[in-house]
């Protein structure tokens, strides 16, 4: 028992994260889950999809607000975590950078939704909704992350995640009550926001310190690329719900929206994996090229399997998951479920190739220019798909840019010969 204490010692951060990341995850994919039943069916398709509608609207913002710190703030996080005095100005440039943008969002929105009437006929929804990007803007994840110790947020996510899902079922009681439900979802957002923010403060002994304008700019120029291809990531997968909001009715984008979240609800165990193995990666890496290759082999035989069996499991049962999920008024969900049940597998593999090897060893621009290229390819395919073939159309355009964009990760891996150093 000793021996394989002292042989699991190396790993004992990343298996901590790893289980603390899981509970979360569950908490964050299985709680909406349990609502999302009880919820359809009283708001219905047209008010469930102009609620998905407005909040992916409002993830542009939050794209603004997080610039990528969950994957270039992560691994900075990562590499300077054993020095305090580093690890406090870098935690207060990004939080700074963060808060500035969040500002500038807040103004824009305004700005948007009292000029254009498309946005002004629900500004109530659209103003109510944006909370949930303080909420991100508060909360430090990239830094728990980071540090591998996730253990200190997660007791408190799940806590008031059961509250609010606890609330919903008790104050959610008819379709006029679509406000309120994002409120109840909006506020568990925030107070979590806060007490990650005063825990990581307190707990670490972080102390703020108001950054200069040439940290903020380094930082800035540091999380660029990666900021690039965040805003491509997003174009094929929030925005393709906003997209769609803009050619089809409410009740559409609702069946496109209940699907895409079984969809994701089952995606969620590989984002769990690459979520917590990334800032261990990244350390290994710069350690030991030896370790961090045995690995990445052995990861990506975990990670591909897990997704080709969640992607087998949904195209088997996507009729059966609608109609105990959400009920048969969302039959035409069932079809879009099957078509992008390809994706967890698909996305396993480009995650290995994209984010754990290209993206850990340096190659940024690489990465970009492939996502931003993917990126380019999806808003044409989904302008001609969606555009003639709606709901349809558009969850064939997801697959197609995924499938192409790990094609493109996979063969810039091979000619670089990234997964070649000698053992």
């Amino acid at each position: 028992m000793l021996k394989l204490t002292e042989k699991l010692k190396p790993y004992h951060g990343l298996i901590q994260s790893l289980t603390s990341l899981s509970i979360l995850q569950i908490a964050n994919y299985l709680f909406p889950l349990i609502v999302l039943p009880y919820v359809v069916r009283v708001l219905g398709p047209a008010k469930y999809g102009l609620i998905n509608f407005a909040a992916a609207f409002i993830a542009y913002f939050n794209l603004l607000c997080e610039y990528g710190f969950s994957l270039s703030g992560t691994k900075g996080i990562a590499q300077i975590r054993e020095n305090k005095e580093t690890l406090s100005r870098k935690f207060s440039v990004i939080l700074s950078v963060k808060l500035i943008f969040f500002l500038i969002s807040l103004f824009v929105l305004i700005i948007v939704v009292s000029s254009i009437p498309f946005f002004n006929k629900n500004w109530e929804l659209y103003m109510l909704s944006f909370g949930f990007v303080l909420g991100s803007v508060l909360f430090p994840n990239w830094f728990y992350q980071g540090m591998e110790q996730m253990k200190y947020i997660t007791i408190i996510q799940v806590l008031v995640r059961s509250i609010s899902t606890v609330l919903i079922f008790l104050l959610i009681k008819a379709e006029s009550d679509f406000l309120l439900l994002v409120f109840l979802n909006v506020s568990a957002q925030i107070i979590i926001g806060i007490f990650g923010l005063l825990i990581a403060l307190y707990k670490f002994n972080i102390k703020f310190k108001l950054p200069v304008l040439e940290e903020i700019k380094s930082q800035l120029k540091e999380g660029w690329h990666i900021f690039l291809s965040t805003i491509s990531i997003n174009i094929y997968t929030t925005s393709n719900t906003f997209i769609l909001g803009l050619f089809v009715s409410d009740t559409v984008v609702g069946y496109f929206s209940a699907a895409d979240k079984i969809r994701l609800a089952f995606q969620g165990f590989i984002s769990v994996i690459s979520q917590s193995v990334f800032p261990y990666i990244s350390k290994l890496f710069k350690e030991s090229r030896q370790d961090y290759l045995i690995f990445i082999k052995i990861l990506m035989k975990i990670q591909i399997t897990l997704g080709f069996l969640a992607s087998l499991f949904l195209f088997i049962f996507s009729h059966e998951l609608i109609y105990l999920i959400i009920g048969a008024e969302f039959n035409n969900s069932v079809i879009l479920l099957r078509i992008i049940s390809l994706l967890p597998f698909i996305i396993s593999i480009g995650n290995i190739y994209g984010v754990q090897i290209t993206l850990t060893q340096g190659f940024e621009k690489a990465f970009n220019s492939i996502v931003s290229a993917s990126a380019l390819l999806h808003i044409i395919l989904l302008l001609i798909l969606a555009s003639n073939y709606f709901a349809t159309g558009t969850t064939i355009a997801i697959v197609i840019t995924e499938f192409l964009l790990t094609l493109f990760m996979l063969l810039f891996v091979r000619k670089k010969k990234l997964l070649l150093y000698k053992l």
